[in-house]
């Protein structure tokens, strides 16, 4: 498949924590580089072959270097995001399975600290053309 246009962000879409992660940075992302999709949905079926009997424990960054996921993803949406975020640049000098570690202790307890929602996130009318079903 053809790399996207667009940097796709995949989110857990009934995470309280992914849900309040995608709202800072559809505030932070000025230019309206990144779009968003739920693991949940259509998009992340097609694209990353995902099933309703996934257990989603990370979040997904497909760009036009490829497929990133946990702490990578993260670190590559600051990149494209820009402006001062692009100073957690800093995070890539910290071994990928430390950073990887801390990601999944964070995955791990998000529902218990953020809670989970009964349904995926429905973007507002002003934020749909940024979010793929």
């Amino acid at each position: 498949m053809p790399p996207d246009p667009q940097p796709i962000v995949f989110f857990d879409g009934v995470c309280g924590l992914c849900n309040s992660a995608v709202d800072i940075l559809l505030r932070a992302d000025r230019r309206h580089v990144l779009l968003f999709s739920p693991l949940q949905g259509e998009t992340a079926h097609l694209r990353l072959g995902t099933t309703a009997d996934d257990a989603f424990s990370t979040i997904v960054l497909v760009d036009e270097h490829g497929r990133h996921e946990r702490s990578a993803a993260a670190l590559r949406i600051c990149q494209h995001v820009g402006g001062l975020w692009r100073l957690g640049a800093v995070f890539w000098l910290v071994p990928r399975p430390l950073r990887d570690a801390v990601y999944g202790f964070i995955a791990r307890h998000r529902y218990a600290w953020f809670g989970q929602k009964p349904t995926c996130r429905l973007p507002s009318p002003a934020e749909r053309a940024r979010f793929l079903p």
